[in-house]
């Protein structure tokens, strides 16, 4: 039994990681979007030489540009379309079809990130499939073409897969939600407010305290003129009754 068990993680083996898209996620429409092929070394005695991306073409993508990664060598392949796509810039008939990295080495046990910038997305497809080939120096050749079908286990090579998702409504982030939005505006409306807050209950204070002052000077001032009166009538007084007569 104990045998048996033996055989079974032997041929298990360890997990193995596969070419994978990031974000792999986006808008459908979405334009300037940033994506990484990640590319990791499942050899033990060989590097990775070389990456070939083809890019679909059933759902074009319009602007491609591959960002530069030290080391290595970019070549772009286009291809024309039959039936030319309009935009905001004008016509477009050729696409990108396929970008190949090369002259540069994965070792064993580390991964490449390979970046592009997608100028336009389609807004008519709910997924884009990014079909690989991985080459390594001693002539392997693995291919990341499987397309993982619905209900199916996920096949042993699957190819990089962009999910679309629907649009977010104008004038609103595609990573914020509009009730965060709200949120976020509401959490923040307050932080104005307390100063406003203080600044009336401040001017209000000195209101009052302005007042107060005002009302007691007057009181003195009452109380001064009182107090001097009541002395000259009280000297005219004195002198009146201690006077000589004549």
């Amino acid at each position: 039994m104990f045998g048996a068990v033996l055989v079974v993680l032997a041929l298990a083996g360890p997990a193995s990681a596969h070419v994978t898209i990031g974000p792999d996620t986006t808008a459908k429409g979405g334009s300037d979007v940033e994506l990484t092929f990640r590319v990791p070394n499942e050899e033990d005695q060989a590097n990775t030489t070389q990456l070939e991306v083809d890019f679909p073409t059933d759902k074009p993508i319009t602007g491609v540009l591959p960002e530069p990664t030290p080391g290595w060598t970019v070549k772009v392949d286009d291809v024309t379309l039959a039936t030319p796509i309009k935009t905001d810039d004008g016509t477009v008939t050729q696409v990108v079809q396929r970008i190949t990295w090369s002259g540069g080495q994965i070792p064993p046990g580390q991964y490449q990130g390979f970046r592009v910038m997608l100028g336009s997305l389609p807004d008519n497809a709910d997924s884009l499939t990014f079909k690989a080939l991985q080459t390594y120096s001693n002539g392997d050749v693995v291919r990341w073409i499987d397309v993982q079908q619905p209900g199916q286990p996920e096949p042993d090579h699957p190819a990089p897969v962009l999910t679309l998702t629907a649009a977010a409504p104008d004038g609103a982030s595609p990573s914020a939600p509009s009730s965060q939005v709200t949120a976020t505006a509401t959490a923040s409306a307050p932080a104005s407010s307390p100063s406003s807050a203080g600044i009336t209950a401040s001017a209000k204070t000195s209101d009052s305290t302005a007042r107060g002052l005002g009302i007691a000077g007057i009181v003195i001032g009452v109380l001064g003129l009182a107090a001097g009166a009541f002395g000259i009538t009280a000297a005219r007084r004195k002198g009146a009754g201690t006077g000589t007569p004549e």
